[in-house]
């Protein structure tokens, strides 16, 4: 497993070699989809901290701490942490995540995490803070998006 704050600082790197910026909505979005996808297809997680249900989306702490003071603005420079950097296995899967999400806007984003039946909206409750989306209610929601891509490409 990784830090959030490497695979945000990885979307960043990604971003910047192809001449994009992005904003902490796409970055906290983009973390949250990649480990979605790496729960889904293998059953493990790509991150170690736990994802919330906040009112905005699925957030993670560290990763939004990180990045809060850019507002909506750009984020300008990497996040700080001692986090090394990530395997092969890790990279690839952020790779492929940049690859189909990353020239999706935060708004765009935060829709996908949005739509009714995601893990996000069983576990958000109104009022509520800080309420942890399981691994398993990620996992499963991925595992079946795969299963609908495979059967829509065949």
């Amino acid at each position: 497993m990784a830090d959030a704050r490497a695979v945000a600082n990885r979307f960043l790197d990604l971003a910047r070699e192809q001449g994009k910026v992005l904003t902490p909505m796409q970055v906290l979005k983009l973390v949250y989809i990649a480990h979605g996808w790496k729960l889904g297809l293998t059953g493990e997680p790509l991150i170690d901290q736990p994802v919330e249900a906040w009112q905005y989306g699925p957030v993670v702490r560290d990763v939004y701490n990180g990045t809060r003071s850019y507002g909506r603005g750009p984020i300008a420079a990497p996040i700080p942490t001692f986090a090394p950097p990530l395997d092969s296995g890790d990279d690839s899967m952020v790779r492929q995540v940049f690859n189909l999400y990353g020239h999706m806007g935060g708004i765009a984003l935060s829709n996908i995490t949005h739509m009714p039946d995601t893990p996000w909206a069983q576990t958000y409750r109104p009022g509520s803070f800080g309420n942890v989306i399981p691994n398993s209610l990620i996992a499963a929601h991925y595992k079946r998006l795969s299963s609908e891509r495979s059967v829509a490409s065949a």
